[in-house]
């Protein structure tokens, strides 16, 4: 269920979704209100479920992972689709999951080392699932050109 958001909440969003470390004293500045006020705002979405946690971004080629792939993945009988689920969010390199449309069930979101550790994930944690009866390589990133938060936008 979608919380009410109004604009001061929205102008919060924005600044802490550009930087999550930014001081509340700022965004309170920023805002024109006191920084009691952000705090509370802030305690709000987060225990609406609005604000789904902080976190540090880790550039993943930095520390080894060279191959980025986003993979289709078919699950034959839908019994099995909370267990597969859970199966593949103990796959570490598995960072996103997205239940989709169209032709595959899931598609998930793979950070590996080399095209052979990716191989090696493929075959040997996700197609041995039981339930998994196909997985296909949709597609290769080259380069991630940006990412950003959905409150970013002039909603």
């Amino acid at each position: 269920m979608a919380h009410p958001i109004d604009k001061l909440d929205m102008k919060i969003l924005q600044m802490i979704s550009r930087n999550a470390r930014v001081p509340f004293l700022e965004v309170a500045r920023e805002c024109g209100v006191s920084g009691a006020a952000i705090h509370q705002r802030v305690q709000k979405m987060i225990e609406n479920g609005v604000i789904k946690g902080s976190e540090f971004t880790v550039d993943v080629s930095k520390i080894g992972y060279q191959t980025c792939a986003f993979v289709g993945i078919t699950i034959a009988d839908m019994a099995n689709y909370h267990r597969v689920i859970a199966l593949l969010h103990e796959i570490p390199e598995i960072v996103e999951c997205h239940a989709t449309t169209g032709h595959f069930t899931l598609l998930v979101k793979i950070y590996a080392r080399d095209n052979h550790s990716l191989m090696k994930i493929i075959l040997e944690r996700i197609a041995a699932i039981e339930g998994v009866s196909n997985t296909e390589t949709c597609f290769m990133s080259l380069d991630e050109l940006f990412v950003r938060q959905v409150s970013t936008l002039d909603i």
